[in-house]
């Protein structure tokens, strides 16, 4: 179990998070970008290394099912997140109540995408999480802010939210090691959910329709350069 993964994906989140007490100007360009990158690297990372290593086993008749039910449960996480985890900030009336829909699914979507690290040997991972993070923490801090919670709340509420991913990294570990008793069999299958998530998480991100369903030159850019290191990283590791 290597530390410093936990703390890389619990302080982009809280950081990225706390930003929001720190921006005095509208930011979302660059918050964009960061996503754009994210999700192209995501991606790549999925079609590169996670489907290879979940068709691997010897249950890989089923991996298809469990891809096909991860893309629908995001699908059904979104109805109650409101693309939150895509750095989406939506506007609330005053008097709003507490976003607890977009809390749970959005600690449970962060829980899940810490579960792949356990098997993340060279690193191709943690970063494109941990970057994608950054955006979704700072919307979430938004709405809580929109939704009158004092700022003692908000770091609480982004405290639970940025331990999600190491919680989920440390699940996967014990899951994937046997430590937790019968579970082994099973990783594969959790992972082909993750799959799943990962692939309509960054799809997403990648082809969500602009004004005039056009991506501009600066999105491509981040696109092509979250492509590239992800695929710098794969030929590197020996891939």
């Amino acid at each position: 179990m290597e530390i410093w993964k936990f703390l890389v994906l619990f302080f982009c989140a809280f950081f990225g998070g706390l930003a929001i007490f720190l921006v005095k100007n509208d930011k979302s360009q660059i918050l964009k970008l960061i996503l754009s990158f994210s999700g192209a690297y995501l991606f790549a990372i999925t079609v590169l290394h996670l489907i290879p290593d979940a068709y691997s086993g010897t249950d890989k008749s089923e991996i298809g099912f469990f891809i096909l039910l991860g893309f629908l449960l995001q699908i059904f996480l979104e109805q109650f997140s409101e693309g939150v985890e895509h750095g989406h900030i939506h506007k609330h009336a005053d008097g709003h109540a507490f976003p607890l829909g977009i809390m749970i699914s959005l600690c449970l979507h962060a829980f899940l995408e810490g579960m792949p690290l356990a098997k993340d040997q060279n690193n191709e991972l943690i970063f494109g999480i941990a970057l994608h993070h950054i955006p979704a923490a700072f919307a979430l801090a938004s709405i809580l802010i929109q939704n009158h919670i004092k700022p003692k709340g908000v770091v609480f509420y982004l405290i639970i939210f940025a331990i999600m991913a190491p919680v989920g990294y440390y699940f996967s570990i014990s899951l994937s090691n046997g430590s937790i008793s019968g579970m082994e069999p099973y990783f594969n299958k959790v992972m082909g959910i993750v799959i799943g998530i990962f692939l309509h998480i960054s799809t997403t991100i990648l082809f969500e329709s602009s004004a005039d369903h056009r991506i501009n030159k600066r999105k491509m850019l981040a696109v092509l350069l979250g492509i590239g290191v992800a695929l710098l990283g794969f030929y590197a590791a020996g891939h």
